[in-house]
C-alpha cells in the first residue's frame, strides 16, 4: 500500500509539523513501507484466531487518587497555538 507525498503533506498539517523537503521524501518511503508491513497482516488466515486486545493480561496500575496542586497556568498554555486570557483558543466548529 503506498502513501502519497500530498496524504504526507495532508497528516502533517493535522500534527502541526513543519517537513522540510528532504524529511518529506525520507517520512513518504518510510510510512510507505510501514503500510505495507502492516498490510501483510491481511494475508494471513486468521479464522481460527479470537480477537484480542492485548497478547498479554492486563492489569490496571492505577496511583492513589489524592488532591495535588495543578500546574501553574503559565506552564500550562506555554506550547498552546492560541491563548484567550486564561483559555486555550480554538477554532470554531460547524
Amino acid at each position: 500500500m503506498a502513501i502519497s507525498r500530498d496524504q504526507v503533506l495532508y497528516v502533517a498539517k493535522l500534527a502541526r509539523l513543519e517537513l522540510g523537503e528532504d524529511e518529506l521524501e525520507r517520512l513518504t518511503s518510510e510510512l510507505g513501507a510501514i503500510l505495507d508491513a502492516v498490510s501483510k497482516v491481511s494475508e494471513l488466515d486468521l479464522a481460527d484466531v479470537p480477537p484480542t486486545s492485548h497478547p498479554l493480561a492486563v492489569v490496571n496500575a492505577w496511583a492513589a487518587d489524592e488532591p495535588r496542586d495543578s500546574l501553574p497556568l503559565e506552564d500550562v498554555v506555554r506550547n498552546a497555538p492560541a491563548v484567550e486570557g486564561r483559555m486555550f483558543r480554538v477554532p470554531p466548529t460547524t
